[in-house]
C-alpha cells in the first residue's frame, strides 16, 4: 500500500482516477463518510497494484478493550490481533480478583473465534478508579494475598478460557521495586505451568537511573528476564492534563526503545501505540485546561467541518492541526497512516517482537490494513 497526503484541489474521484482506484475502495479503506470531502494535509492509505510486494517479518499485536466495546468494532478488529487486552481485572488487599462490573464472557468466545488469545489483564486500581500503590504495594509483599490472587487468576484461565496474563501495574513505590518483580515471577510460574505467557507493560524509561513515580518502580532488566514478553508504554507525552503535543511523539519513543533494547532482548519487546488523539483549548493554563480525547477517524472529521488544514511535524512525525470554535483556538495531536508508518519502522529496525495498542474501542481501518501491509501477525490459535 501507498500513503497519499491530500493536495488543495483534490478530491476523491481526481485521486481515484490518478491512481486508477474505485472510489469504494478508497472511501472503505480511510472511512471517509458521504459526502466524502477531504482536508487538506489528510494522509490517506492506497492499494499499489497486485503483485508488488517486500519480504515482511512476522510480528505480534495487541490490542486493549474494555468490555462495552461494540461488538461490530471488535470483529473487524480480531483478525488483526494476536492478544485481545481485556481490560480489566481488580483486586483487593487480601488478594480477592475484582472482575469487570460488566460481562466479558462475550469477548472471550469471540476472540477465541477468530483465532486470538483473550488475556486477563490484572489493575491494581482503588475505589477511585485510579492507580492505587498502597494496594500494589500490600499485595506484592503479603504472601498470602499473593498466593489467594495467583489461585483467583489460575481459575479464570483454566474455567474461562483465557490464555494469558497482563499484569498493567503503574505508580509502584520505589520501595517495591524488588517486591514487584518477584510478584511478576510468582505469576508467570503459574501462568506458564498452563502453557500461556505473562506480559508486564512498562512505563516509557530511557535509563535505569529515571526519577518519578512512574519509572522509579519499574526494573526494566528484571522484568524482562521475568516476564514473557514485555509492553513499552511510548504514548501519554500529549495527554488530558498536559500542554498540547503529540502524544506519541517519534523522537521520545525512539529514546525509549533504544535504552529498552541495552536490557531486554528486542524479541520480548512490544511497541505500545495509541489508536486516539487530543483536542485541547488554547491558551493551555497547566491545573485548569483539560484535552479532551479524540479518535483518528473523528479528528480528521473535525479538521474539515472547521475547514482547517492538516499539518505534519518533522520531529515528532505526528500530525496536527488547529481551529476556531465559538472564539476559542483549538489544537488537535492524532495519528494517521503516516505517524503509524514511523512507529513500524521502529518495530523493523530493532526487530521489535510486535505492538500493543491502548486502546482498540474506536475502529481505524487505515491502520490494521497498513499494520497488515507490512508484517506478517501471527495468532496465537
Amino acid at each position: 500500500m501507498l500513503i497519499y497526503t491530500v493536495k488543495p484541489g483534490d478530491t476523491v474521484d481526481s485521486i481515484a482516477a490518478a491512481y486508477g482506484i474505485p472510489v469504494s475502495t478508497i472511501v472503505y479503506l480511510n472511512q471517509i463518510p458521504y459526502p466524502y470531502r477531504l482536508a487538506i494535509g489528510e494522509a490517506l492509505l492506497l492499494p499499489t497494484p497486485a503483485g508488488i510486494s517486500s519480504p515482511r517479518s512476522s510480528i505480534y499485536a495487541g490490542g486493549y478493550a474494555y468490555p462495552f466495546i461494540s461488538p461490530w468494532v471488535l470483529r473487524e478488529t480480531l483478525p488483526y490481533l494476536s492478544y485481545l487486552y481485556i481490560f480489566s481485572y481488580g483486586f483487593t488487599m487480601e488478594g480477592e480478583l475484582i472482575g469487570p462490573l460488566l460481562d466479558d464472557a462475550w469477548m472471550i468466545d469471540t476472540a477465541r473465534a477468530f483465532g486470538t488469545a483473550p488475556i486477563l489483564t490484572l489493575t491494581p486500581f482503588g475505589p477511585d478508579g485510579r492507580f492505587n500503590n498502597s494496594l500494589i504495594s500490600q499485595v506484592v509483599n503479603d504472601l498470602d494475598a499473593r498466593r489467594r490472587l495467583k489461585d483467583a487468576i489460575v481459575e479464570q484461565i483454566t474455567t474461562r478460557g483465557f490464555q494469558g496474563l497482563d499484569i498493567d501495574f503503574e505508580y509502584i513505590l520505589a520501595n517495591d521495586r524488588d517486591a514487584f518483580v518477584d510478584f511478576v515471577a510468582y505469576m508467570q510460574e503459574a501462568v506458564s505451568a498452563l502453557g500461556y505467557p505473562t506480559s508486564v507493560a512498562l512505563a516509557p524509561k530511557t535509563s535505569d537511573t529515571q526519577t518519578g513515580l512512574l519509572y522509579e518502580g519499574k526494573d526494566y532488566r528484571r522484568l524482562g528476564e521475568t516476564a514473557d514478553y514485555v509492553l513499552l508504554m511510548t504514548y501519554e507525552w500529549g495527554y488530558t492534563y498536559g500542554p498540547p503535543m503529540a502524544v506519541a511523539p517519534l523522537n521520545k519513543v525512539r529514546e525509549v526503545v533504544e535504552y529498552a533494547v541495552t536490557v531486554i532482548p528486542p524479541s520480548k519487546i512490544h511497541l505500545g501505540i495509541p489508536n486516539y488523539g487530543y483536542d485541547w483549548t488554547l491558551p493551555f493554563v497547566r491545573g485548569t485546561s483539560r484535552a479532551r480525547t479524540i479518535g483518528n477517524v473523528e479528528a480528521v472529521q473535525l479538521a474539515i467541518s472547521r475547514g482547517a488544514a492538516i499539518q505534519f511535524d518533522d520531529i515528532a512525525q505526528s500530525p496536527f492541526f488547529r481551529y476556531w470554535s465559538n472564539g476559542t483556538e483549538h489544537e488537535v495531536w492524532f495519528e494517521d497512516v503516516r505517524s503509524l508508518n514511523r512507529k513500524f519502522d521502529l518495530v523493523e529496525e530493532f526487530g521489535l517482537r510486535g505492538v500493543s495498542y491502548w486502546q482498540i474501542m474506536q475502529l481505524f481501518r487505515a491502520n490494521w490494513l497498513l499494520l497488515a501491509d507490512r508484517f506478517n501477525l501471527t495468532h496465537q490459535l
